[in-house]
Order: structure tokens, then C-alpha cells, then sequence
């Protein structure tokens, strides 16, 4: 498997080198230039909402739409005009696609037929896949008598019997309950892992990507707002729309009050003059009209009268989210209309605020961030 450090190398063999890519239908430009290349061995997330792109760029990576423009490389060969059934990968779709005629066995033996193998060879690598997605004992199981995930795991075992270089995910977990599809995305991970196969996974869950990938390309439009590890691309966004979009974020307004070689100093909404280093500024940014974000975890309520933070409000509860482990609180800021949400982590025995009590609220500067 490819590791986060590796992705910064030069030297990472690449599996997929996507060069000026572009697709349109009709007038509508859907994929509008995009250079990306994703490493051997990677699990990689195509991260943006309905409508961005992101599923016609797996298509034209799989050979089942046509670039416009550009050129698609898998393994270090070029993949113009060769069709979807010659390039070396497989998909797994968000409908599984399992033939309702044929049990499990069956159906994972489906791509292997043409290659004629002997009747035991056939059978020994099919029951070795069924293991492999923990379906071992399946394989004369009715395809109709599967649960959802279990169907999700035939369509899996179906595309990596045919050893892929590069497996291709459409959304295939979108269908499943939370908590199946929680415990599918540690299977799949899994898997991964043990197989070394490049995945690339398309998928609108932001909470998904951060979990199953070693990176993250999140399109908005067509094009890739931002590329890198799931830490870099939640802890450091280079804009309020990836920032959005990538869990939960308070925004405050700010303006540049001083400035020198090194260092920002901005008025922030509510909480005062804060310096910024010049490197934490992102590069086009108008210094005029700021916009300042910090995460809800990043703030933090100071539950007793000797704790003490670099910085400190009082606030009021307006509003109580309560999700068992954790609770999110949505709190006024001091001289201002302009809520913001805090949560923190319910341990055992701490106390969970009510609505209309008076807290005290401590962060650190370095918790915000300006953005685009």
C-alpha cells in the first residue's frame, strides 16, 4: 500500500496519469482540464457533490466514456482507443449489478468463464475470493437471498477474481444502512490493504473519504479545488466551499488591520485582533474582507472556574445536539448577532449543558484559519 509520505516523493511509481482530461455533453462542460496522477497502491477518493464531475471522470478512466480532450495512462500505457473491456481495471457500481439467475459462485465466476479453466481451478479461486470479502460457505447461495451488503461483497469478489490493476468504486456503499456501511468501509479498506490493487473510490460522503483514503481530490464544477491527504484537505482547506463541504466549519469575517513581511494582524469578528503568519494566508487572498473559520472541536468549554485557555468569552447555550458521544452546542458570540457551534466530547460524568446556560468558551489562536 502506498503510504501518506509516499505520495510526496517523486519517485512513487504511478498507476493512472490523467493529462488535460475534459468531457462535455451537449454545452455543458463536465470535466474541465483536469492533470491528476494517483500512485500504485493507493486508495483514492474523488470527493464533490452530485453533479461535479466526479463519476464522468471514473467513467473515462474505466474507457466507458470518451475524453474530449486528453489522455488517460494506466500502468504506463496510453488507454486512448482502447476499449473498456481491454484496460486493466474492473468497477464495482452502485447497483452491484448481480444476475439474479445465478448464486453467489456463479456470479464471481461470471469473468472468468472465458478463460476456460479447469472446473477446480475455477472453483479454488472463486472460494479464495469469497473468503477474501468473508463470504467463505456462499458459494451456492441464491443471489436474490443476499442482504444488501452481502450483494455489495459478491460485486466485489466479481471485479478483484479478474485481478485488476486498478479497481474502480462508484458509490458502492451509498445504499447501505450507517452501520453496515460503516462496517463495509473497514472491509474494503481491508482488503486494500491486503491486496495491494489501486482503488479509487467516487463518493459525495465526506466522512467516507477521510476515513478509507490515503488522498483526496474534491471537485467542485468540473475541476479539483483541492488535492491531499484526508488531515491536510480537513485540518487546512484552501477555501470556504472545500471547507463547506468537509465537515462542519464557523465562519467569522475579518479584515487586515497591519501587515508586514512575516506576519497579518486581522480584526476578528467577536474575538479581537489576531496575528497570522503570511504563509498561512492563502495566495489571492483580498486583505480587505477576510473570512476567518475554525472547526467546532477546536473551541473548547471551560467547565470549571480554575480552568483557564489562551483566550476566553462567555456565551449562552441557544441550542443542545446531543449524539451520545459527542454533543454540539450552538453558542452566541459576544457583540454580535453571529452563532457559532462547538462540541466536545461527553466523557464519563461530564456534564451536558441545557439550553439557556451560561458557559465559558476557551480557544487558541492558532485554531482559526483564513480562507479563500
Amino acid at each position: 500500500m502506498a503510504s501518506k509520505n509516499m505520495m510526496n516523493e517523486q519517485m512513487v511509481e504511478q498507476m493512472v496519469e490523467l493529462s488535460n482530461i475534459r468531457k462535455s455533453f451537449g454545452k455543458l462542460e463536465v470535466v474541465k482540464g483536469i492533470d491528476l496522477n494517483i500512485a500504485k497502491g493507493e486508495f483514492f477518493s474523488l470527493l464533490g457533490p452530485s453533479g461535479c464531475g466526479k463519476t464522468t471522470l471514473l467513467r473515462m478512466i474505466a474507457g466507458l466514456e470518451v475524453p474530449d480532450d486528453g489522455a488517460v495512462v494506466i500502468n504506463q500505457q496510453s488507454m486512448n482507443g482502447v476499449d473498456a473491456n481491454q484496460r486493466p481495471t474492473n468497477m464495482v457500481f452502485q447497483s452491484y449489478a448481480i444476475f439474479p439467475h445465478l448464486n453467489v459462485g456463479e456470479n464471481v465466476a461470471y469473468g472468468l468463464i472465458k478463460q476456460r479453466l479447469p472446473k477446480a481451478e475455477l472453483r479454488k479461486r472463486v472460494d479464495a475470493m469469497l473468503k477474501m470479502v468473508d463470504l467463505d460457505g456462499y458459494y451456492d447461495r441464491p443471489s436474490y437471498a443476499l442482504s444488501g451488503g452481502q450483494r455489495q461483497r459478491v460485486a466485489l469478489a466479481r471485479a478483484l477474481i479478474l485481478e485488476p490493476k486498478v479497481l474502480l468504486l462508484d458509490e458502492p456503499l451509498s445504499a447501505l444502512d450507517k452501520k453496515l456501511r460503516e462496517q463495509m468501509q473497514d472491509e474494503l479498506r481491508r482488503i486494500q490493504r491486503t491486496l495491494g490493487i489501486t482503488f479509487i473510490l467516487v463518493t459525495h460522503d465526506q466522512e467516507e473519504a477521510l476515513i478509507m483514503s490515503d488522498r483526496i481530490a474534491v471537485m467542485f464544477d468540473g475541476n479539483i479545488a483541492q488535492l491531499g491527504t484526508p488531515q491536510e484537505i480537513y485540518d487546512k482547506p484552501v477555501s470556504r466551499r472545500v471547507a463547506s463541504f468537509i465537515g462542519v466549519m464557523n465562519f467569522l469575517d475579518g479584515k487586515c488591520v497591519s501587515k508586514n513581511k512575516t506576519n497579518i494582524v486581522v480584526d476578528v469578528e467577536s474575538l479581537g485582533q489576531i496575528t497570522f503568519p503570511r504563509d498561512m494566508i492563502p495566495d489571492d487572498t483580498s486583505l480587505d474582507q477576510l473570512c476567518v473559520g475554525f472547526r467546532p472541536e477546536m473551541f473548547t468549554i471551560l467547565y470549571d472556574k480554575k480552568d483557564k485557555a489562551e483566550n476566553e468569552f462567555s456565551s449562552i447555550v441557544k441550542n443542545v445536539d446531543y449524539y451520545g458521544d459527542m454533543s454540539y452546542y450552538t453558542l452566541s458570540l459576544p457583540q454580535s448577532d453571529k452563532d457559532i457551534m462547538v462540541s466536545m466530547r461527553n466523557t464519563s460524568g461530564r456534564y451536558v449543558y441545557d439550553l439557556g446556560e451560561a458557559i465559558r468558551v476557551g480557544w487558541r489562536s492558532s485554531s482559526l484559519l483564513v480562507l479563500n
